[in-house]
């Protein structure tokens, strides 16, 4: 089934595996080897941070203003953009958890707190993209001319171009 919305319903399925990376590095620590794990961090924090980060911009620049509009209330999304807030949260903790490894094995302090950001973020944008195909997306879809979503994409696309150069 095609849908005025697919464009992002396949970048989501992009971004799945990444997504249940997190998950997978998550249940390393602990386990796994510092190396390991340090990889496995390095490589959720460079997901969320330049990847999901950017997503999550062009959400809010595009794609929830018109939600806003299609629903008529600017409030609509409110608890989306809660959880991008959220999100940010995560990356700047996972941030520091990260410059704290070293070559020493964990500390159980570490391996607490890593775990808690790594199952917490994951939770998190899995239950955001849920609400996002599973409420949002069917609106859209229902509501949205095909000029008006071609219109959204691309200031999306737009959108998440700079946000990814405005952090490099």
């Amino acid at each position: 089934m095609n849908t005025l919305t697919q464009p992002l319903r396949d970048e989501h399925k992009e971004l799945f595996p990444q997504v249940d990376r997190i998950r997978q590095v998550a249940e390393l620590v602990g386990e796994a080897s510092i190396g390991d794990i340090r990889s496995g961090v390095d490589e959720v924090y460079d997901f969320l941070a330049n990847h999901l980060k950017p997503h999550a911009e062009a959400e809010e620049a595009a794609l929830y203003p018109v939600v806003q509009k299609v629903l008529g209330s600017p409030d609509a999304t409110k608890t989306m953009s809660r959880d991008h807030v959220e999100v940010g949260l995560y990356i700047d903790e996972l941030a520091l958890l990260r410059n704290g490894l070293t070559d020493n094995a964990l500390t159980a302090a570490q391996v607490t707190s890593l775990r808690r950001v790594l199952y917490g973020v994951y939770a998190l944008v899995k239950v955001h993209f849920a609400k996002e195909e599973e409420v949002y997306l069917p609106i859209l879809d229902q509501r949205l001319t095909p000029e008006s979503a071609q219109e959204m994409f691309e200031a999306m696309e737009t959108a998440a171009h700079n946000a990814k150069h405005a952090h490099a």
